[in-house]
């Protein structure tokens, strides 16, 4: 007898449960079918896989050097079944994954693209935290990520989408006190101005923390918002100043009027939007394909930004 990928399954899903019942149920076996299959494991290998004790098991030593070869396998024969989906590059299931700061001012864009365009992707968005996304492209969850530089993690490949500017946002009444030489408006030279940001886990909270020098203790520094829409309402009603992306203040200023904006002098504070893969997937056909289209689609929405005059007072 050899050892089959149905018996590594069960025996790395043993590892991370720990206990024989509650393995069966996410492999959808019975516990007595369970225990057989690890059995013939061990009677073929020579050694103990677990130690049984009465409420759990433990990893034996070789069983530890057997689950890291069962985890190797198991990424191998992902990357082998992805390989065959993609095969044709421009058609299938796309699992894919946008920080809340990105998703509604492109994913429309996006999706009327890939149409008109004929890359038949059926696309399935999942909005998250940055940490979030990544753990789930890693793990193969999801088959790639729009998010912001940087990323950090080993085994990712990112490729640069366009640039994404910051202005400086608040009330009329809060934005007076910088008409004065706009050319040199820094975020780190805000004063004592009240900072909004959104609640931590975003990625454009710590941007924007290290643009203004300011740490999260400081005293003027509010992280409470959940959403870039919640964020533009307080500012527009005069809370304080946030950084505002290109990419969300045409759409944002629309839904709340009282927000103005203000340019940073140069050069200007930005935020890099990239697409990110795991390395071991393909770069060419889908990936190529759909990287064009998101970053033809944020250029777009961030040089109308551009385009419009924003007045220097209010």
């Amino acid at each position: 007898m050899s050892l089959s990928f149905r018996q590594l399954t069960y025996f790395r899903a043993l590892a991370a449960q720990r206990h024989f019942g509650r393995a069966a149920a996410t492999v959808n076996i019975s516990q007595p079918a369970l225990s057989v299959q690890i059995r013939e494991m061990e009677t073929h290998l020579g050694q103990p896989l677990v130690e049984r004790r009465a409420r759990d098991v433990v990893l034996t030593p070789f069983g530890r050097l057997i689950l890291s070869h069962a985890d190797r396998v198991a990424a191998e024969m992902h990357a082998l079944e992805e390989a065959a989906r993609w095969q044709g590059a421009r058609a299938g299931r796309l699992r894919l994954g946008m920080i809340p700061t990105i998703a509604p001012y492109i994913l429309s864009g996006t999706l009327e693209s890939l149409r008109s365009h004929d890359i038949s992707l059926d696309v399935q968005v999942h909005e998250a935290k940055t940490e979030r996304l990544v753990a789930d492209l890693q793990t193969g969850q999801l088959d790639a990520v729009v998010m912001a530089l940087p990323v950090e993690e080993d085994g990712l490949i990112a490729e640069p989408l366009f640039q994404d500017r910051f202005l400086l946002a608040g009330s009329a009444s809060r934005l007076k006190a910088f008409k004065d030489a706009p050319e040199t408006l820094r975020p780190d030279g805000l004063g004592q101005s009240p900072l909004l940001l959104l609640e931590d886990g975003h990625c454009l909270t710590d941007q924007a923390l290290d643009l203004c020098g300011r740490g999260r203790r400081h005293a003027q520094i509010d992280m409470a918002a959940s959403s870039l829409a919640t964020l533009t309402r307080l500012v527009a009603a005069g809370f304080g100043l946030t950084l505002m992306p290109e990419l969300a203040a045409r759409a944002e200023q629309r839904a709340a009027p009282d927000m103005h904006l203000r340019r940073f002098g140069a050069p200007e504070p930005l935020r890099t939007i990239v697409l990110v893969r795991r390395a071991g997937t393909d770069g060419a056909g889908w990936f190529a394909a759909l990287a064009e289209v998101l970053a033809r689609v944020g250029n777009t929405v961030v040089n109308e930004m551009r385009q419009t005059p924003i007045p220097t007072d209010a």
